[in-house]
């Protein structure tokens, strides 16, 4: 990935995460990210949801399936000349505990103040080790 794809998803406040269940059904959801090398992370965040961190659908999803792509775009309704995305496609592993989850943390809590109210050092960690990187631009 080179630094203009970089930086553009670093605009970017919102991405979809998109993973699989054992049927190969898709499932998608907005994630807030930060970018680390090729890494990205989300986290597990405090937000309300309907099941504890380990019965969300997205983790018991990467559980079975690693394999997942990542959307960040950018929709202009009022011009299509703008229209962006980058697609990155990796593998995603939970992290709980340790070195790289204080990182991804930092850089979270970085990203977006909220987070930094959030008791998020006992919840789960997404790490997507991306593999590749498909964009697409209108101009």
């Amino acid at each position: 990935m080179d630094d203009t794809l970089r930086a553009f998803i670093d605009t970017r406040r919102v991405a979809r995460l998109a993973t699989a269940d054992a049927h190969g059904r898709p499932h998608v959801v907005p994630v807030c990210f930060a970018l680390l090398g090729d890494t990205l992370y989300t986290p597990v965040d405090e937000k309300p949801k309907r099941a504890a961190p380990a019965g969300l659908r997205r983790v018991r999803n990467i559980a079975r399936e690693p394999r997942v792509q990542v959307l960040v775009d950018v929709y202009d309704d009022a011009d299509w000349s703008n229209l962006r995305y980058v697609q990155l496609r990796g593998r995603a592993r939970i992290i709980e505990a340790g070195g790289e989850h204080t990182r991804a943390l930092a850089a979270l809590r970085a990203r977006y103040p909220q987070y930094r109210a959030m008791a998020l050092e006992s919840r789960p960690v997404i790490a997507v080790d991306i593999d590749r990187a498909v964009h697409w631009r209108a101009r």
